[in-house]
């Protein structure tokens, strides 16, 4: 499997990455606890501390075998676990896909946190030539995180099933991405 360097220390003007630890199993039961963050997140089941502890587990052992995974990142100003954001890679239809993943502790929605940590994820991935082409995988129904997609200036690609759900994949290109960066705005 190929390797992709982690992003630990990686910085945005209000964010730090780093890489999680058995730490930040209690504060990400905030997350897992609430039924609005879990409706979307499939893969656990709500208020599970069981669940939690595999995730952040299943993180570490990619750290370990692929060199990249979900990443904590923080608010600089207070020290604040945010979310979690990261590099994964991912199969979907079968093929393997490079993934911008991402998830806000529900106390930090709606305040430009993860549009912010996914614009790092991408300009860090297509920096470090990683990929052609980055994706998020997104239920049909997540507005939120299609918004998020959108600003980090991905376009649905095709709906397909993963996980036996419904889901849209967003895309990102590395030469619209290069179009983005030499014409802001």
């Amino acid at each position: 499997m190929e390797k992709f360097p982690l992003m630990h220390g990686l910085e945005t003007e209000r964010l730090r990455f780093r890489t999680l630890t058995t730490a930040d199993i209690d504060p990400w039961m905030d997350f897992i606890s609430s039924p609005e963050a879990m409706e979307f997140f499939y893969m656990m089941e709500t208020g599970s501390r069981e669940a939690c502890e595999t995730w952040i587990h299943r993180q570490l052992t990619r750290y370990e075998t692929a060199g990249h995974g979900l990443m904590a990142i923080h608010d600089k100003a207070s020290g604040d676990l945010v979310g979690q954001v990261g590099l994964l890679r991912q199969v979907v239809d079968e093929e393997s896909q490079l993934e911008i993943g991402y998830s806000m502790l529900p106390a930090y929605w709606g305040k430009g946190y993860a549009p912010e940590a996914a614009k790092a994820c991408r300009d860090f991935a297509f920096g470090k030539n990683m990929a052609p082409y980055i994706i998020s995988i997104i239920h049909v129904d997540n507005v939120n995180s299609q918004q998020v997609a959108r600003k980090n200036g991905m376009s649905v690609w095709k709906r397909t099933t993963y996980m036996d759900l419904p889901v849209d994949v967003w895309r990102i290109d590395r030469e619209t991405w290069l179009g983005m960066i030499e014409n802001p705005g």
